[in-house]
Protein backbone atom coordinates (compact mmCIF):
# COMPACT_ATOMS: atom_id res chain seq x y z
CA UNK A 1 0.00 0.00 0.00
CA UNK A 2 1.27 3.46 -0.93
CA UNK A 3 -0.14 6.51 0.80
CA UNK A 4 0.62 10.15 1.43
CA UNK A 5 2.12 10.55 4.88
CA UNK A 6 2.62 13.39 7.34
CA UNK A 7 5.52 12.72 9.72
CA UNK A 8 4.20 15.42 12.06
CA UNK A 9 1.29 13.20 13.06
CA UNK A 10 2.93 9.81 12.43
CA UNK A 11 3.03 7.24 15.19
CA UNK A 12 6.30 6.34 16.87
CA UNK A 13 5.98 2.88 15.28
CA UNK A 14 5.91 4.45 11.80
CA UNK A 15 8.96 6.57 12.54
CA UNK A 16 10.77 3.48 13.82
CA UNK A 17 9.82 1.46 10.73
CA UNK A 18 11.01 4.24 8.43
CA UNK A 19 14.31 4.34 10.32
CA UNK A 20 14.72 0.60 9.79
CA UNK A 21 14.08 0.98 6.05
CA UNK A 22 16.55 3.86 5.84
CA UNK A 23 19.27 1.87 7.59
CA UNK A 24 18.70 -1.17 5.38
CA UNK A 25 19.30 1.13 2.40
CA UNK A 26 22.51 2.42 4.01
CA UNK A 27 23.74 -1.12 4.66
CA UNK A 28 23.34 -1.91 0.95
CA UNK A 29 24.27 1.35 -0.76
CA UNK A 30 26.70 2.94 1.72
CA UNK A 31 28.36 0.13 3.69
CA UNK A 32 30.64 1.66 6.27
CA UNK A 33 28.47 4.75 6.76
CA UNK A 34 27.08 5.14 10.29
CA UNK A 35 23.51 3.98 10.74
CA UNK A 36 20.96 6.62 11.65
CA UNK A 37 19.42 6.97 15.08
CA UNK A 38 15.84 7.98 15.93
CA UNK A 39 16.98 11.24 17.52
CA UNK A 40 15.14 14.17 15.87
CA UNK A 41 14.16 12.02 12.87
CA UNK A 42 10.60 13.40 12.91
CA UNK A 43 11.93 16.97 13.03
CA UNK A 44 14.44 16.19 10.28
CA UNK A 45 11.52 15.30 8.00
CA UNK A 46 9.17 18.12 8.98
CA UNK A 47 11.17 21.27 9.65
CA UNK A 48 11.90 23.39 6.57
CA UNK A 49 12.96 26.91 5.73
CA UNK A 50 10.25 29.57 5.39
CA UNK A 51 8.77 29.45 1.90
CA UNK A 52 9.51 25.76 1.31
CA UNK A 53 7.40 22.63 1.93
CA UNK A 54 8.09 18.91 2.05
CA UNK A 55 5.49 16.37 0.90
CA UNK A 56 5.94 12.67 1.79
CA UNK A 57 4.60 9.25 0.82
CA UNK A 58 5.12 5.77 2.27
CA UNK A 59 4.93 2.26 0.84
CA UNK A 60 4.03 -0.46 3.32
CA UNK A 61 3.64 -4.23 3.33
CA UNK A 62 2.73 -6.65 6.14
CA UNK A 63 5.62 -7.77 8.33
CA UNK A 64 5.92 -11.35 9.62
CA UNK A 65 3.74 -10.51 12.61
CA UNK A 66 1.11 -8.86 10.42
CA UNK A 67 1.98 -5.29 11.41
CA UNK A 68 2.72 -2.79 8.61
CA UNK A 69 6.36 -2.49 7.60
CA UNK A 70 7.65 0.47 5.61
CA UNK A 71 9.51 -0.65 2.49
CA UNK A 72 9.62 2.60 0.56
CA UNK A 73 9.53 6.34 1.06
CA UNK A 74 9.63 9.39 -1.17
CA UNK A 75 9.55 13.05 -0.32
CA UNK A 76 9.82 16.15 -2.44
CA UNK A 77 11.04 19.45 -1.02
CA UNK A 78 9.34 22.26 -2.93
CA UNK A 79 11.83 25.09 -2.79
CA UNK A 80 12.31 28.08 -5.06
CA UNK A 81 11.68 26.91 -8.60
CA UNK A 82 12.70 23.27 -8.19
CA UNK A 83 11.45 20.15 -6.45
CA UNK A 84 14.23 18.26 -4.68
CA UNK A 85 13.54 14.52 -4.45
CA UNK A 86 14.54 11.79 -2.01
CA UNK A 87 13.54 8.20 -2.79
CA UNK A 88 14.19 5.17 -0.56
CA UNK A 89 13.36 1.61 -1.56
CA UNK A 90 14.14 -1.30 0.76
CA UNK A 91 16.70 -3.61 -0.91
CA UNK A 92 14.31 -6.57 -0.61
CA UNK A 93 11.71 -4.97 -2.91
CA UNK A 94 13.89 -3.29 -5.49
CA UNK A 95 13.27 -3.91 -9.21
CA UNK A 96 9.56 -4.39 -8.59
CA UNK A 97 8.47 -1.00 -9.94
CA UNK A 98 8.00 0.50 -6.47
CA UNK A 99 10.69 3.16 -6.93
CA UNK A 100 9.08 4.31 -10.17
CA UNK A 101 5.65 4.37 -8.53
CA UNK A 102 6.89 6.49 -5.62
CA UNK A 103 8.79 8.82 -7.89
CA UNK A 104 5.71 9.34 -10.08
CA UNK A 105 3.67 10.48 -7.06
CA UNK A 106 6.20 13.13 -6.07
CA UNK A 107 6.79 14.32 -9.64
CA UNK A 108 3.06 14.56 -10.33
CA UNK A 109 2.54 16.67 -7.19
CA UNK A 110 5.37 19.04 -8.13
CA UNK A 111 4.00 19.31 -11.68
CA UNK A 112 0.48 20.19 -10.51
CA UNK A 113 1.90 22.80 -8.16
CA UNK A 114 3.55 24.57 -11.09
CA UNK A 115 7.14 23.42 -10.80
CA UNK A 116 9.01 22.87 -14.05
CA UNK A 117 12.04 20.86 -12.92
CA UNK A 118 13.11 18.36 -10.30
CA UNK A 119 16.51 17.37 -8.98
CA UNK A 120 17.96 14.53 -6.99
CA UNK A 121 21.29 13.64 -5.43
CA UNK A 122 22.47 10.28 -6.77
CA UNK A 123 25.21 8.26 -5.08
CA UNK A 124 27.86 6.86 -7.42
CA UNK A 125 28.28 3.11 -7.53
CA UNK A 126 24.65 2.36 -6.59
CA UNK A 127 21.65 1.08 -8.52
CA UNK A 128 20.21 4.61 -8.41
CA UNK A 129 22.57 5.65 -11.22
CA UNK A 130 20.90 3.24 -13.63
CA UNK A 131 17.42 3.98 -12.28
CA UNK A 132 17.51 7.73 -12.79
CA UNK A 133 19.48 7.46 -16.03
CA UNK A 134 16.82 5.19 -17.53
CA UNK A 135 14.22 7.87 -16.84
CA UNK A 136 16.17 10.61 -18.59
CA UNK A 137 17.69 12.47 -15.65
CA UNK A 138 20.75 14.44 -16.74
CA UNK A 139 23.92 14.32 -14.65
CA UNK A 140 24.49 18.04 -14.23
CA UNK A 141 27.11 18.31 -11.50
CA UNK A 142 29.63 15.88 -10.03
CA UNK A 143 31.10 16.12 -6.56
CA UNK A 144 33.57 13.91 -4.76
CA UNK A 145 32.70 12.83 -1.24
CA UNK A 146 35.70 12.49 1.06
CA UNK A 147 35.80 11.18 4.62
CA UNK A 148 38.19 12.08 7.43
CA UNK A 149 38.55 9.56 10.23
CA UNK A 150 39.62 11.40 13.34
CA UNK A 151 41.49 8.37 14.64
CA UNK A 152 43.98 8.79 11.78
CA UNK A 153 44.54 12.55 12.15
CA UNK A 154 48.04 13.88 12.82
CA UNK A 155 46.98 16.25 15.57
CA UNK A 156 50.41 17.87 15.92
CA UNK A 157 50.29 18.79 12.22
CA UNK A 158 46.69 20.06 12.59
CA UNK A 159 47.70 22.20 15.57
CA UNK A 160 50.50 23.76 13.50
CA UNK A 161 48.21 24.26 10.52
CA UNK A 162 45.68 26.12 12.68
CA UNK A 163 48.28 28.84 13.22
CA UNK A 164 49.33 29.13 9.58
CA UNK A 165 47.20 32.16 8.65
CA UNK A 166 49.23 35.28 7.99
CA UNK A 167 49.26 37.99 10.69
CA UNK A 168 46.31 40.37 10.57
CA UNK A 169 43.56 37.75 10.89
CA UNK A 170 41.68 36.46 13.93
CA UNK A 171 40.43 32.90 13.68
CA UNK A 172 37.41 32.45 15.95
CA UNK A 173 35.15 29.50 16.78
CA UNK A 174 31.38 29.85 17.22
CA UNK A 175 29.42 26.76 18.35
CA UNK A 176 25.78 27.08 17.35
CA UNK A 177 26.39 29.91 14.89
CA UNK A 178 28.06 33.32 14.80
CA UNK A 179 26.87 36.16 17.04
CA UNK A 180 24.34 38.54 15.59
CA UNK A 181 26.88 41.34 15.20
CA UNK A 182 28.82 39.20 12.71
CA UNK A 183 25.84 37.98 10.66
CA UNK A 184 26.10 40.77 8.07
CA UNK A 185 29.82 40.16 7.48
CA UNK A 186 29.21 36.41 7.46
CA UNK A 187 26.49 36.80 4.83
CA UNK A 188 28.73 38.98 2.68
CA UNK A 189 31.43 36.31 2.63
CA UNK A 190 28.91 33.59 1.76
CA UNK A 191 27.69 35.66 -1.17
CA UNK A 192 30.81 34.44 -2.99
CA UNK A 193 28.85 31.23 -3.58
CA UNK A 194 26.69 33.09 -6.10
CA UNK A 195 29.42 32.42 -8.63
CA UNK A 196 28.25 28.79 -8.78
CA UNK A 197 24.66 29.82 -9.39
CA UNK A 198 25.64 32.28 -12.09
CA UNK A 199 27.47 29.43 -13.83
CA UNK A 200 24.11 27.67 -14.13
CA UNK A 201 25.02 24.62 -12.08
CA UNK A 202 22.25 22.64 -10.42
CA UNK A 203 22.27 23.46 -6.71
CA UNK A 204 20.28 21.02 -4.57
CA UNK A 205 21.81 22.24 -1.29
CA UNK A 206 21.38 25.99 -1.63
CA UNK A 207 23.20 28.28 0.77
CA UNK A 208 21.70 31.41 2.29
CA UNK A 209 23.35 34.73 1.55
CA UNK A 210 21.09 37.37 3.07
CA UNK A 211 21.50 38.10 6.81
CA UNK A 212 17.89 37.36 7.73
CA UNK A 213 17.88 34.23 5.59
CA UNK A 214 21.05 33.08 7.35
CA UNK A 215 19.38 33.54 10.74
CA UNK A 216 16.44 31.46 9.52
CA UNK A 217 18.79 28.79 8.17
CA UNK A 218 20.66 28.45 11.46
CA UNK A 219 17.37 28.30 13.36
CA UNK A 220 16.08 25.61 10.99
CA UNK A 221 19.21 23.50 11.53
CA UNK A 222 18.71 23.63 15.29
CA UNK A 223 15.04 22.65 14.97
CA UNK A 224 16.04 19.64 12.85
CA UNK A 225 18.53 18.47 15.49
CA UNK A 226 21.57 19.51 13.46
CA UNK A 227 24.06 21.51 15.51
CA UNK A 228 26.13 23.97 13.45
CA UNK A 229 29.71 24.89 14.27
CA UNK A 230 31.27 27.90 12.55
CA UNK A 231 34.90 29.07 12.31
CA UNK A 232 35.50 32.55 10.91
CA UNK A 233 38.72 34.25 9.86
CA UNK A 234 38.19 37.94 10.57
CA UNK A 235 40.37 40.59 8.95
CA UNK A 236 41.51 42.64 11.94
CA UNK A 237 41.94 45.92 10.04
CA UNK A 238 38.46 45.98 8.48
CA UNK A 239 36.33 43.56 10.49
CA UNK A 240 35.47 41.71 7.29
CA UNK A 241 34.90 37.96 7.35
CA UNK A 242 37.77 36.83 5.13
CA UNK A 243 37.01 33.13 5.36
CA UNK A 244 34.59 30.71 6.93
CA UNK A 245 34.03 27.01 7.36
CA UNK A 246 30.89 25.28 8.61
CA UNK A 247 30.42 21.82 10.09
CA UNK A 248 27.10 20.38 11.21
CA UNK A 249 26.78 17.49 13.66
CA UNK A 250 23.37 15.83 13.15
CA UNK A 251 21.60 14.18 16.06
CA UNK A 252 20.58 11.46 13.59
CA UNK A 253 24.21 10.35 13.07
CA UNK A 254 26.37 12.16 15.65
CA UNK A 255 29.47 10.06 15.01
CA UNK A 256 29.85 11.53 11.51
CA UNK A 257 29.64 15.28 10.90
CA UNK A 258 28.81 17.01 7.62
CA UNK A 259 31.12 19.68 6.27
CA UNK A 260 29.10 22.50 4.71
CA UNK A 261 30.59 25.58 3.03
CA UNK A 262 34.24 26.50 3.23
CA UNK A 263 34.84 29.88 1.62
CA UNK A 264 37.82 32.22 1.44
CA UNK A 265 36.96 35.63 0.03
CA UNK A 266 38.94 36.37 -3.14
CA UNK A 267 40.78 39.38 -1.75
CA UNK A 268 42.14 37.27 1.11
CA UNK A 269 43.20 34.12 -0.71
CA UNK A 270 46.78 32.84 -0.63
CA UNK A 271 47.28 33.73 3.02
CA UNK A 272 46.85 30.31 4.62
CA UNK A 273 43.30 31.01 5.76
CA UNK A 274 41.74 27.90 4.24
CA UNK A 275 44.07 25.54 6.12
CA UNK A 276 43.89 27.53 9.34
CA UNK A 277 40.10 27.62 9.60
CA UNK A 278 39.60 23.94 8.75
CA UNK A 279 42.32 22.89 11.21
CA UNK A 280 40.89 25.09 13.96
CA UNK A 281 37.48 23.51 13.38
CA UNK A 282 38.87 20.01 13.91
CA UNK A 283 40.67 21.02 17.09
CA UNK A 284 37.48 22.50 18.52
CA UNK A 285 35.27 19.57 17.47
CA UNK A 286 37.56 17.12 19.24
CA UNK A 287 36.50 18.56 22.59
CA UNK A 288 33.02 19.89 21.69
CA UNK A 289 31.80 16.55 20.25
CA UNK A 290 33.56 13.66 22.03
CA UNK A 291 31.36 11.09 20.24
CA UNK A 292 32.43 12.35 16.81
CA UNK A 293 34.57 9.88 14.84
CA UNK A 294 34.41 11.14 11.23
CA UNK A 295 33.75 14.19 9.07
CA UNK A 296 32.46 13.93 5.51
CA UNK A 297 32.74 16.63 2.88
CA UNK A 298 31.79 17.13 -0.75
CA UNK A 299 33.89 19.03 -3.29
CA UNK A 300 33.43 19.81 -6.96
CA UNK A 301 35.93 17.82 -8.99
CA UNK A 302 37.40 21.06 -10.36
CA UNK A 303 37.97 22.60 -6.92
CA UNK A 304 41.62 21.62 -6.83
CA UNK A 305 42.59 24.03 -4.08
CA UNK A 306 40.11 22.67 -1.53
CA UNK A 307 40.73 19.08 -2.60
CA UNK A 308 44.44 19.65 -1.93
CA UNK A 309 43.77 21.21 1.48
CA UNK A 310 41.47 18.34 2.43
CA UNK A 311 44.11 15.84 1.35
CA UNK A 312 46.72 17.55 3.52
CA UNK A 313 44.36 17.31 6.50
CA UNK A 314 43.76 13.61 5.88
CA UNK A 315 40.42 13.38 4.03
CA UNK A 316 40.21 10.33 1.77
CA UNK A 317 38.13 10.37 -1.44
CA UNK A 318 35.22 7.99 -1.05
CA UNK A 319 32.51 8.20 -3.74
CA UNK A 320 31.17 10.21 -6.62
CA UNK A 321 28.03 12.16 -5.81
CA UNK A 322 25.89 13.44 -8.68
CA UNK A 323 23.33 16.23 -8.79
CA UNK A 324 20.86 15.12 -11.47
CA UNK A 325 17.95 17.03 -12.94
CA UNK A 326 14.98 16.53 -15.23
CA UNK A 327 12.23 18.54 -16.87
CA UNK A 328 9.05 17.65 -14.99
CA UNK A 329 6.68 17.42 -17.95
CA UNK A 330 9.04 15.16 -19.90
CA UNK A 331 9.76 13.02 -16.85
CA UNK A 332 6.08 12.63 -16.01
CA UNK A 333 5.31 11.42 -19.54
CA UNK A 334 8.08 8.81 -19.26
CA UNK A 335 6.89 7.61 -15.87
CA UNK A 336 3.29 7.30 -17.00
CA UNK A 337 4.32 5.58 -20.25
CA UNK A 338 6.21 2.97 -18.22
CA UNK A 339 3.09 2.31 -16.16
Amino acid sequence: MVREWDPRTASSAEISSLLDCLNQVFRTDLPGDPLWRPNYLREYLTETMPGSRRVCWLAEEPAADGSPRIVGHVNVLLIGDIGVLEVLVHPEVRRTGLGRQLLALAVRRAYHEGFSSVGVEVIGGTSAIEFYGSLGFDREFREIRSVLRLSTVDWAAIDKMAGDAEPGYRVEFFPGGPPDELIDAYAQAKAEQRVLEEAGELDLRPSSYEPERLRESLDCLHRRGMKPYIVLAIHAATGEVAGLTEVVVPAQHPTRADQYDTIVVRAHRGRGIDRAIKARMLLELRSAEPELAEVQTWNAEGNETMLRVNSEIGFQPDRDWWDCGADIATLLRRLEAKG
